[in-house]
């Protein structure tokens, strides 16, 4: 009776895929959180078409927590913005926000879990990190493989696409991220790591 009153409209969670907007974005390497976090969306109940804090949003149930899903449409550099003006609204402190995207250091088909860390170069994580103040963000990193030779420009290399045979890769690791997802907000984000961590 005199536990804490959870409200309709609070959000518990805030799960963020990050990626540009934009047709000609989609399906690149750099989209893969949005890949993602679609195919989380949709195992939790949630249609991510809402246009709120400067992100496509929609609202689902994780394990009884109130999960808000994200889509900034900031573009990557800017994802910041719309995640820390969700945090500040709902008062949802960072431990609580995962965080989903792409890492050109793991190969694809692989994927790594984190309590927290630093960005990395993921220019959506660093502009996170900076306008929050908070490096405190659970991560779920998706490999994208790294650049095919090293003069290769980074860029072009992050928005090219995915071979189809990659693509059942990434998908098999949008499948992972649905699981790794539920056992964080759990609090079972070791047994998270000690599953999928490459």
């Amino acid at each position: 009776m005199f536990g804490k009153k959870k409200f309709p409209s609070s959000i518990d969670y805030i799960v963020v895929g990050l990626g540009n907007p934009d047709k000609k974005y989609e399906g690149t390497r750099h989209n893969t959180g949005f890949m993602c976090l679609d195919k989380v969306a949709e195992k939790f109940g949630a249609n991510v078409n809402r246009i709120k804090y400067k992100s496509l949003v929609g609202e689902g149930t994780v394990d009884g927590n109130k999960v808000l899903f994200m889509k900034p449409q900031t573009y990557m550099n800017n994802s910041g913005q719309a995640v820390v003006e969700a945090m500040n609204f709902y008062k949802v402190p960072a431990e609580n926000v995962i965080l989903i995207f792409d890492d050109i250091s793991l190969d694809v088909g692989k994927m790594r879990i984190r309590r927290k860390g630093s960005h990395g170069g993921q220019n959506g994580v660093k502009n996170i990190i900076y306008l929050s103040g908070k490096d405190t963000f659970p991560r779920i990193k998706v490999g994208i493989g790294k650049k095919p030779h090293p003069d290769y420009d980074l860029a072009a290399w992050v928005l090219s696409k995915f071979s189809s045979d990659e693509l059942k890769l990434i998908d098999t690791m949008a499948q992972n991220c649905c699981s790794a997802v539920e056992l964080i907000i759990k609090g079972e984000t070791d047994k998270a790591m000690n599953r999928f961590n490459s």
